[in-house]
């Protein structure tokens, strides 16, 4: 006989602290699981809870109610095993995953590795973990482990494999998205199975949460460092997948590394081993191999967009959403992934010329509403405006026009949104981008106003791919070819253009992705070729506008270091880089 396992992985889209929804998941995909005769089926990184939890795990009773809803599942898992995260508690709380066997609780595996960089902030919540677990299912040796614990190259997966003699690691995952992070995650994965000669089955979280995106992507992996299935991205999913232990054995003694491995230094005091009863099956259905072919650069981050921004909305109880439509390429991107997130008849645009607004700019906004079908008005400010100005003629004493009187009109603007929101229940929608808000160029309660900022993390350059990309779906363009041509302009005063205050968007970019996002001093940025001025200007911009991105709304992270979560700087803050000089 050989030694199979019938694996599934339940990649599941759950909501942070909604435990009877997240339950109520978990027993459906264990339910399929068990009509196709699985063996094993393993949940995401805290599913019963949704991850990242944060503050909710300092209330003793959302853990109470957590454990609650984990006895609850436990009588589910009648001839069937089940790995699900969880919250843990005893001296402490830890980020845990129940082994469910046949109707029990079989065992609890603590995670060892906690992240603390980036978005994560576990140590700020759990305890460590101190035992390695192994279990044995059907003859078959399975080390379980939890996310960052299959990071490191070491410990757990180690022991688990050379002294526990797991051949098949199960690694249950809440890992969020950045652009390019599947192929390097599925990279690491492959350097783990090689390493210990084994498989490795990877269950990854799926949805929105907040400004994270979790994609997916689950995955199994052999002995050798080979795919063997992978499952979609930015879906739910349930992936099947029939794994031969006994291929993982003849492996082995063609390796000699880990016969020298063995005889290395041990953890077999960390490390605890379960045998769980023999349970009686049901009938194996036959169905077809998968292995999901990954998104491209461009799909997978104008998914995540759509992904992040449509369980925003539901997630948070919101049905419509609302935003003012420019005639530029930022509120027309914002619009086209609002429609295919929300559906074009959940989607409301707002047109709000000022006297400088081009006749182009209505023109434009106009025909993108038609092309998606989206409800479309138009609320002119002129006149508010106007009476702004008159209002304001005795403090301002006579001065002359500047970007005060610019920022009145996107005050306006942010206010008239969030009277539209309030009145109806709509979310307002933000359409700025992360070269705006990097440097300041972005007005504070005027179109940082809103709920949500659908692309506050995508660079003004990537907005322009992301809409030729989008425009290629259809049979025909759906952002009027105009806005993709003209130069940006806030249309605040006469004939302005963006490039008036910043430098065109291709020098941006790269300066801020150094800066922000690799950290790089004013010198390092210099040495790739960039003006001495221009440099100096950006950083200048970039420190002294904290205070803004402070106040804006959340919005979806797809690159690997966002403002918010990822990049936290004190507001009030003297260290400056100093002046750039030439090397």
């Amino acid at each position: 006989m050989r030694r199979t396992l019938r694996l599934a992985l339940g990649q599941i889209n759950c909501t942070v602290g909604d435990l009877p929804g997240n339950a109520r998941k978990i027993l459906k995909v264990i339910g399929q699981a068990q009509k196709m005769g699985a063996d094993l089926v393993a949940f995401p990184e805290l599913a019963l809870t949704g991850y990242p939890p944060e503050d909710l795990l300092l209330n003793s009773s959302f853990i109470r109610d957590n454990l609650k809803a984990l006895k609850s599942l436990v009588r589910s898992t009648r001839g069937i095993t089940a790995i699900v995260g969880f919250v843990d508690m005893n001296d402490d709380i830890y980020n845990a995953a129940a082994l469910l066997h046949d109707g029990e609780l079989a065992g609890i595996y603590h995670k060892f590795y906690l992240p603390n960089y980036g978005v994560f902030d576990e140590n700020r919540y759990f305890q460590s973990g101190k035992e390695f677990l192994v279990f044995e299912l059907k003859g078959i040796k399975i080390g379980m482990n939890i996310c960052e614990d299959i990071w490191y190259p070491g410990d757990p997966t180690r022991t688990q494999c050379l002294q526990g003699d797991a051949q098949l690691i199960v690694n249950i995952s809440s890992s969020p998205y950045h652009a390019g992070k599947r192929d390097f995650r599925q990279r690491m994965l492959s350097t783990r199975a090689w390493d210990y000669s084994t498989i490795v089955a990877y269950v990854n979280l799926v949805g929105g949460q907040d400004e994270l995106v979790f994609d997916g992507g689950s995955m199994v992996i052999d002995q050798a460092g080979e795919l063997v299935s992978s499952a979609r991205s930015f879906v739910e999913d349930v992936l099947m997948v029939d794994l031969d232990l006994d291929k993982v054995f003849l492996y082995r003694l063609h390796d000699p590394r880990r016969r020298k491995e063995k005889l290395g230094p041990a953890a077999e005091n960390r490390l605890r081993c379960l045998t769980l009863r023999p349970v009686k099956k049901s009938k194996k259905v036959p169905f077809p191999q998968r292995n999901c072919e990954p998104p491209g650069r461009l799909e997978e981050i104008y998914r995540a967009l759509v992904l992040g921004t449509g369980d925003y909305v539901r997630k948070n109880g919101f049905r419509k959403v609302v935003l003012g439509l420019s005639g530029g390429i930022d509120s027309s991107l914002t619009a086209v992934i609002a429609a295919d997130a929300l559906g074009n008849r959940n989607v409301v645009g707002i047109s709000m010329p000022s006297m400088y607004s081009s006749r182009e700019s209505l023109e434009d906004a106009r025909a993108l509403a038609g092309n998606l079908g989206i409800e479309f008005r138009v609320i002119p400010i002129k006149e508010v405006f106007t009476a702004y100005l008159k209002s304001l003629e005795d403090p301002f004493g006579g001065r002359k026009p500047d970007v005060t009187e610019e920022n009145l009109q996107a005050r306006i603007r942010g206010n008239l949104l969030m009277a539209l929101s309030n009145k109806f229940g709509w979310l307002v929608l933000t359409t700025g981008n992360k070269s705006e808000t990097g440097v300041g160029y972005c007005t504070l309660y005027g179109d940082t106003a809103g709920g949500f900022a659908v692309i506050k993390d995508v660079p003004k350059t990537l907005v322009y791919e992301l809409a030729v990309y989008r425009n290629k779906l259809g049979s025909k363009p759906v952002i009027p070819l105009r806005v993709m041509e003209k130069p940006p302009s806030a249309e605040l005063r006469p004939n302005q253009k963006d490039t008036d205050s910043l430098p065109p968007y291709e020098v941006l970019d790269p300066i801020l992705q150094a800066y922000v996002e690799e950290d790089q001093s004013p010198q390092m940025i210099l040495a790739r070729g960039f003006a001495k001025s221009i440099v100096e200007e950006v950083i200048r911009r970039v420190d002294l506008s904290e205070y803004k991105r402070r106040q804006a709304p959340p919005g979806i992270k797809i690159t690997p270091r966002a403002f918010g979560k990822d990049r936290r700087l004190p507001i009030t803050n003297r260290y400056r880089m100093g002046r750039a000089k030439n090397q």
